[in-house]
């Protein structure tokens, strides 16, 4: 059976979430599936069994569709730092530091890769569902874009391209993506999904005729705008995430891994190193992909002084880069920089070598810290993804962390926490705020594609 390929015209189409949903629903009909994207860019990462770092994406989707993620659906990650560099994962491991030049001199050898990964997923299940990358039309890129050009081309599936409507434009868009794919690519495509309508469909209609006309290609779908907390895939979704929690999340410049807070949605909110922080229970100082970088951001807007008074009454938790900050001293003796953290934690962060830890792991709770001190000795689970080394006199979480003497401050390695529903109960506890259990927010999302697209065209093509 061909694949099936969701490309968009944009990013933040909806590519991520109606791949998911595909999984999910071939998934539950029986069929064997696996999700896959070629290249993905993204500061929001998962770890595997194996300890392969993913993007946070092609975890959900192969969760999605019952399956542990696989370094194979992920095949190259880039994670940017800024000034015009990213690293490099290439099946799960952090190669090197490329600028884009560098990088576009690689994409030759990494095709290779990409093709090998796909195939062996192609020869284990009945259905791989491709998702592209940002706009497919990106005409100055057609030579390198493994993401889109590349992989359909190796691929050969049937390929949708979706719109959000709700930027405008989205005839516009539509048609002119379709006419400027590249002959071969153009006749795969099968048909076009409008998403995240607001209003009358019938308003619509008109549009949609003249645009099949136009185009010999059908719409095979009107996704209606999805009012759930849907996963975010990089650090513009953000901006969707409401207002009004009563924990603030410290939004850094190189915030990594804010999935973390995914199950906690309803009583969080990210706070700009420029506000003011006195209206919040309590302080989270995130993951960074650039935790140097990120202390000097917290230092030029005054929030480290901020943060070291809130902490006097108040619980202030470092996650990640967010541990590190936290701390004594940050040493980096690969680029011989020292810098001096916010000194709340008794610790020291060295940079020693270029590789990172990546693990998935299971701890117990060995210490008495603020929000979680009803649970000490019960068990979390989650995973690593960090460069450096922290030395603390008091861990935590087992070997794990550290705290200072009060217990009000305190720090981990571990991301992941809010997915364990006994951490999420605390900080419920904390607020006086009734428990939500997490739900998926997949299933229902799905149960709106059955109803607004065209799946039974898109199987019937699929199974041709």
């Amino acid at each position: 059976m061909p694949s099936i390929m969701v490309g968009g015209t944009t990013s933040s189409a909806g590519k991520s979430v109606i791949v998911a949903a595909l999984c999910r629903i071939l998934s539950k009909m029986g069929y064997e599936v696996a999700p896959f994207k070629a290249q993905n860019m993204s500061l929001n990462s998962y770890i595997t069994k194996e300890g392969h770092e993913i993007a946070y994406a092609q975890a959900f989707q192969a969760f999605a569709c019952g399956k542990e993620p696989d370094v194979r659906m992920n095949p190259v990650l880039l994670k940017p730092k800024g000034n015009l560099k990213s690293q490099l994962i290439v099946m799960g491991k952090a190669r090197k530091d490329v600028s884009a030049l560098k990088y576009y001199r690689e994409i030759p050898e990494l095709m290779k890769t990409v093709e090998r990964a796909y195939r062996e997923l192609e020869s284990e299940n009945d259905f791989v569902i491709i998702e592209g990358a940002g706009g497919m039309a990106e005409i100055n890129l057609y030579d390198r874009d493994m993401a889109n050009i590349g992989i359909a081309r190796i691929a050969r599936p049937d390929v949708y391209i979706v719109s959000d409507i709700d930027r405008g434009g989205t005839f516009a868009s539509l048609y002119g993506t379709y006419s400027l794919l590249p002959d071969d690519v153009r006749a795969l495509v099968r048909g076009f999904i409008i998403n995240k309508f607001r209003g009358y469909e019938n308003l619509l209609y008109s549009g949609i005729d003249e645009l099949e006309k136009l185009t010999g290609v059908r719409v095979v779908g009107i996704v209606p705008y999805f009012d759930g907390n849907l996963p975010s895939e990089d650090s513009l979704s953000i901006d969707e995430w409401q207002d009004g929690g009563e924990i603030g999340i410290i939004r850094l410049p190189r915030v990594s891994n804010f999935t973390d807070f995914e199950p906690v949605r309803d009583i969080v909110s990210f706070v700009s190193p420029k506000d003011e922080i006195d209206d919040y229970s309590a302080i989270v100082i995130p993951g960074t992909k650039e935790t140097l970088h990120d202390l000097k951001e917290l230092k030029r807007w005054g929030m480290d002084r901020k943060i070291v008074k809130f902490s006097r009454d108040r619980p202030v938790i470092g996650i990640c880069g967010g541990f590190q900050i936290l701390g004594r001293e940050i040493i980096d003796r690969l680029e011989n920089i020292r810098a001096r953290g916010l000194g709340l934690i008794d610790s020291v962060t060295e940079f020693v070598a270029y590789d990172k830890i990546t693990r998935q792991v299971e701890k117990r709770i060995t210490e008495r810290v603020a929000i979680i001190d009803g649970i000490v000795g019960e068990t979390v689970r989650g995973y690593e993804i960090h460069m450096g080394r922290t030395i603390s006199d008091r861990p935590v979480f087992e070997d794990d962390g550290g705290m200072n003497e009060s217990g009000l401050v305190w720090g981990t390695y571990l991301h992941g926490l809010f997915f364990n529903e006994n951490v999420r109960k605390e900080f419920y506890r904390y607020l006086n705020r009734k428990y939500v259990p997490y739900e998926d927010p997949i299933d229902k999302f799905v149960e709106m594609i059955h109803k607004k697209i065209d799946l039974d065209l898109i199987l019937s093509g699929a199974m041709r």
